[in-house]
């Protein structure tokens, strides 16, 4: 296989070249092997493409930022192939990007199928720190939690060779592709897009599933208007791996049925044999973050520029993580509401937001600041927040002995006392 350039993704064809494509999206951790056992059955039908998001399975290192990103390169992929039209599956990671694909080039999709995915999985923090976690102890924690997560108990003790394949998956992942796809996973979030996707959706998730589980799966088919849902019994995680008759049996009606509708521009319904979702409500919209509280300072829009302030609120999310930002948002009342929308709007907005420096030297200044003025208090959510940054422990150090020598010995010894016992808490991998 010929080196696989910076903007396209290592594939693989199976299936006859003159059947209609159909597109397998991997897990995060994964890699297109997880899809072996449905091969046999789907090239009876299509011409099967899979893929490896990058740093997985040998793919060239080349990291992704966001969802979006991964499904930039995916269609530059097929355009180089002369690939138009296509169906598409995607497990988790490779289920956003089918939701991507859905939601940014409908005309390119003639039908999809989600699989143990969520139009928001998890909270960013989680993903943050599950790659602050990586970054200091590598991927053997991740790797060997994998399992637990993947696969039920049962499976996992009855197919001990499987369960120590997932694990061999995870360790041979490029540790920074796979921190670059969980800062992917951070920031997706299309709740409020899923109404306007307009192919035909086929859900599925594993019963047992603890990641992404029924309540992900009922969310999604709520608010997309053409989808089915079902639920495989006995499954978890990594469905297709641990129930694989079960979903392909599952896609192939779902994308049989589907498919020549799509193709011929009709909407209908889909035939899958899956259980109807029951009706539940809609995701609600994403509450504004900041009380409407009147701003006793000059707006910027007043002053002939773009109010930073949804700028501000962004990277603030993004650095201090939204479990902080959501506390001090809500203790907020009238009497300090101004100030938080000051810090916000300046501060993060402003600031942090400014392209002179990237976010990991913005947390050296900050910590140094921290300790020459002896903030404590802040520095705990600094030190959280240059760790989420890309800054290591052995980097924290230095920062913290190089002002020692300038900002005084008593007040570097009480940063070290506070940055350990945050680098303690972020970087031990949870049991």
């Amino acid at each position: 296989m010929s080196e696989t350039p910076p903007n396209t993704l290592q594939y693989r064809f199976d299936g006859p070249e003159d059947a209609p494509v159909l597109i397998l999206g991997p897990s995060l951790g994964t890699t297109w092997h997880m899809w072996d056992r449905q091969i046999p059955e789907l090239v009876q039908h299509w011409r099967v493409f899979r893929y490896d998001l990058p740093g997985h399975g040998g793919a060239p290192a080349y990291p992704t930022g966001s969802v979006t990103e991964v499904a930039g390169r995916l269609l530059a992929t097929l355009d180089a192939l002369g690939v138009q039209r296509f169906g598409y599956a995607g497990c988790a990671f490779g289920g956003a990007v089918g939701v991507e694909l859905a939601l940014r080039h409908p005309q390119r999709l003639a039908s999809l199928a989600v699989i143990a995915a969520s139009p928001r999985f998890g909270t960013a923090d989680e993903f943050r720190r599950r790659g602050v976690i990586v970054r200091t102890n590598g991927l053997e924690p991740i790797a060997r939690s994998a399992p637990e997560r993947w696969f039920t108990g049962g499976f996992a003790a009855a197919q001990p060779a499987i369960t120590e394949w997932a694990v061999q998956m995870v360790r041979t992942t490029d540790p920074g592709c796979y921190i670059a796809a969980c800062e992917a996973l951070a920031a997706f979030d299309v709740r409020a897009e899923l109404g306007r996707i307009g192919v035909p959706t086929l859900v599925l998730v594993g019963s047992e599933d603890r990641v992404t589980g029924p309540a992900e799966a009922r969310t999604l088919v709520a608010g997309i208007p053409d989808a089915r849902l079902a639920v495989v019994p006995g499954a978890s995680h990594l469905v297709p791996v641990e129930q694989p008759a079960a979903v392909t049996d599952l896609l192939v009606r779902h994308f049989s049925t589907a498919w020549q509708n799509a193709f011929d521009a009709a909407t209908g319904q889909t035939a899958v044999a899956a259980a109807p979702a029951q009706p539940v409500p809609a995701p609600p919209a994403p509450v504004a973050p900041v009380a409407e509280i009147a701003p006793a300072v000059a707006q910027p829009e007043a002053l002939g520029r773009p109010d930073p302030y949804d700028a501000g609120i962004k990277v603030r999310r993004e650095v201090l993580g939204d479990a902080h930002v959501d506390r001090a948002l809500a203790s907020a009342d009238a009497f300090s509401g101004d100030f938080q929308e000051f810090v916000t709007r300046y501060a993060w907005g402003e600031i942090w937001d400014r392209p002179g420096l990237d976010r990991r030297t913005r947390s050296c200044v900050t910590l140094t600041a921290l300790v020459a003025g002896g903030h404590l208090d802040e520095l705990v959510f600094h030190t959280r927040a240059a760790l989420r940054n890309g800054l290591t422990p052995d980097e924290i150090k230095e920062v913290l002995l190089q002002a020692a020598v300038y900002c005084g010995v008593p007040a570097a010894n009480s940063a070290f006392k506070v940055a350990q016992q945050v680098i303690r808490e972020e970087t031990t991998p949870q049991e």
